[in-house]
């Protein structure tokens, strides 16, 4: 008789830029991963449209906040496929010339999918999929400096320019697709820099959950 497969239980974590949802994932996933279940974390961050055919100056006008920026259709093929417990491959977006890279990375599949993005929850073709929606819900000064540094330090990008992509796409963007998005989370995660308790007390409860479903 051919084995049953188990479903595959897809989290989903939502939440503006810079609001802890790596962390968060990453905790999820160290508390929850065991010899019986297998964890893989995710991000949207690699499915921004490719825009190749684009100069790099175009490039950078492209307001990356908006749902039109993303390959939603790459995600959701990729996304069934986790559930089919099939591998996928990843685009991986180069943050510093605002495009898909020339290299891909392979994610094996795993009995938990963990996917975060700021706009996880807005788009109904993601959100559809989750067993278990987040929102983190990070104070807009908190999360406005945890993004200038990481793209300051990590992406190279200066001051004036952070600054200005903050208050004419990010900023506005937050308030219309992902703030509202909150209302259709099974839980909302208070954060701030140090906040573990709140982070273990919601990765345990997603550790029970999953124990239940598996």
């Amino acid at each position: 008789m051919r084995e049953k497969k188990i479903p595959v239980y897809f989290i989903i974590i939502a939440g503006g830029t810079a609001s802890g949802k790596t962390t968060l994932a990453k905790k999820i996933a160290e508390l929850a991963a065991t010899n019986k279940t297998s964890v893989r974390y995710w991000s949207m961050d690699n499915y921004y449209k490719d825009f190749a055919e684009m100069s790099l100056e175009e490039r950078k006008k492209i307001n990356f906040d908006h749902p039109n920026s993303l390959d939603i259709q790459l995600l959701v093929e990729h996304i069934n496929k986790f559930k089919n417990r099939e591998a996928i491959e990843v685009p991986i977006y180069d943050f510093t010339i605002f495009s898909r890279s020339n290299k891909t990375l392979i994610l094996e599949p795993a009995d938990v999918i963990i996917l975060d993005g700021i706009l996880a929850l807005h788009i109904p073709e993601i959100r559809n999929h989750g067993d278990l929606k987040l929102f983190i819900k990070t104070a807009d000064d908190i999360r406005f400096i945890r993004r200038l540094q990481r793209d300051v330090h990590e992406r190279g990008r200066t001051l004036e320019n952070v600054i200005n992509q903050y208050l004419t796409t990010v900023k506005p963007m937050h308030d219309l697709f992902v703030e509202p998005s909150i209302d259709v989370a099974d839980l909302i995660v208070p954060y701030y820099e140090g906040n573990e308790v709140a982070m273990d007390l919601v990765a345990t409860k997603a550790k029970a959950i999953i124990e239940e479903n598996n």
